[in-house]
């Protein structure tokens, strides 16, 4: 019998990082999207549509940096998430606001991930005893307190889980334009995976029609009752076979692989794992490279106006922009500079040494996860626009090499870190991706993050 199946050895963590997960992440997916907050924000700022597999990649990396990590890890991920929420927001196209830090949106997509480990145990002949509900309830809830949601947006106890659930699917949710394309249509018009290229234009096309078929089947046949009652869906006989068939089959094989194999998480399946001696970090040489390599461009070894202003003319000089263009560029870097100055010019002197800037970026990045917004970030979205000469929203590698000045950086490092940055492999960098890179470069304490290579290999 699975490690899991006594009340003492249940663990979310655990259950959450076995493979059989995937068997319900379009039904995750779905349930998400059938939220109005989730829906706009996806349909009006996600790239899943485009770029499927990428965003799939970057939704696990994620959901494994918040979930199968250590306590930093954990912080850092929910305050880049909070980052990146803070730029999703609008009016959708029915003219309803929406923001993506509402509560009760972050609240059902955090509770939809629970409901879902409820949901592949239940499926697959192996439900929770009320024990193992309750203990892994408890570990789900420790951290999605780190979100810091109000008071009363997540149920208190696993007993409330079903009535929240229901209260929730019948007085919020809708069917959704997006979750209909995620369910019906979003397969069957995906881009070929790089690993399945080698069945070529014909070969994909065919199979993706017919795993588009069946995963919608899956899915419906897979979604909670009142869900499927709510909006009318319903399951064929195919359907409910292949859930069957699926979910219980697959438990009967991966519960009996050995725990390498079993997990997606090394060490997921030891219920007492000992906890990961904290990493270096690896910030302060980065800063101080990013100091030395960029900032100081006049090689005193001190940071003052005149350095910010020559990286503004170098900008202009190179990109030949007009004159409104270049007074962006200006302005952005002048108000750069008055941000550093204010945080980290100590003595007033008008100058920020190196061990100052390294000092003050490390205090306010970890004080403020605003703190990149208000200097550094604004600027390099003026580089970037700058930059982009053809307006299309898009860096090539010699516009890249630009914003670095190649004399300064090796073109081998350079061609490096871009590639890191180029998250897609498509050869060119959005402004998202490029944004992301610096604020991996200036926040991820671990080195593994694409952004913290943006000036190649240290």
């Amino acid at each position: 019998m699975a490690a899991s199946a006594t009340g003492s050895g249940a663990s979310f963590r655990r259950d959450l990082s076995e493979w059989r997960i995937v068997l319900v992440a379009w039904r995750l997916v779905v349930l998400q999207a059938a939220h109005p907050v989730v829906a706009a924000g996806t349909a009006e700022h996600s790239t899943y549509r485009g770029h499927p597999w990428r965003r799939i990649e970057h939704t696990m990396a994620s959901g494994r940096r918040l979930f199968q990590a250590d306590e930093e890890q954990l912080w850092r991920e929910v305050q880049r998430l909070d980052r990146a929420h803070r730029r999703i927001g609008g009016s959708s196209g029915d003219g309803r606001g929406y923001d993506a830090r509402d509560p009760a949106a972050r609240a059902w997509v955090l509770l939809t991930l629970f409901e879902s480990v409820v949901a592949m145990r239940e499926l697959s002949g192996e439900p929770y005893t009320a024990e193992e509900l309750d203990s892994s309830y408890r570990e789900f809830a420790g951290i999605a307190a780190m979100f810091g949601l109000p008071p009363g947006e997540l149920p208190a106890t696993a007993a409330e889980l079903r009535g929240r659930l229901h209260r929730t699917v019948v007085e919020q949710l809708e069917f959704t334009g997006t979750a209909r394309h995620l369910l019906y249509d979003l397969l069957n018009e995906a881009p070929c995976p790089r690993r399945l290229r080698f069945l070529g234009p014909v070969g994909w096309r065919a199979l993706r029609a017919v795993a588009g078929r069946l995963a919608a089947e899956l899915t419906v046949a897979d979604l909670p009752a009142v869900f499927r009652e709510r909006f009318g869906l319903v399951p064929t006989r195919r359907g409910r076979l292949l859930s069957l068939l699926l979910h219980r089959g697959v438990r009967a094989v991966v519960t009996r692989l050995p725990d390498r194999y079993r997990y997606r998480a090394p060490g997921a399946g030891s219920a007492s794992r000992p906890r990961r001696p904290a990493r270096q970090d690896t910030r302060p040489p980065r800063l101080d490279r990013f100091f030395r390599e960029v900032l100081d461009q006049t090689g005193d070894g001190h940071l003052t106006a005149h350095d910010l202003r020559a990286m503004a003319h170098n900008v202009c000089w190179q990109l030949e922009l007009s004159e409104e263009g270049e007074a962006r560029v200006h302005d952005a870097f002048e108000r750069w500079w008055e941000e550093l100055r204010a945080g980290m010019d100590a003595d007033g002197d008008g100058r920020v040494t190196r061990a100052e800037y390294v000092a003050g970026t490390l205090a306010g990045c970890d004080r403020d996860p605003a703190y990149l917004e208000r200097g550094l970030l604004p600027a390099l979205q003026a580089v970037f626009e700058a930059a982009d000469a053809d307006g299309d929203g898009l860096l090539d590698f010699a516009e890249y090499r630009v914003l670095f000045d190649g004399r300064r950086v090796h073109p081998a490092e350079l061609s490096y870190g871009f590639r890191q940055l180029d998250t897609d492999g498509d050869g060119v960098i959005t402004a998202a991706e490029f944004l992301r890179g610096f604020v991996d470069y200036f926040t991820a304490r671990a080195p593994s993050a694409p952004g913290t290579q943006l000036l190649g290999r240290a």
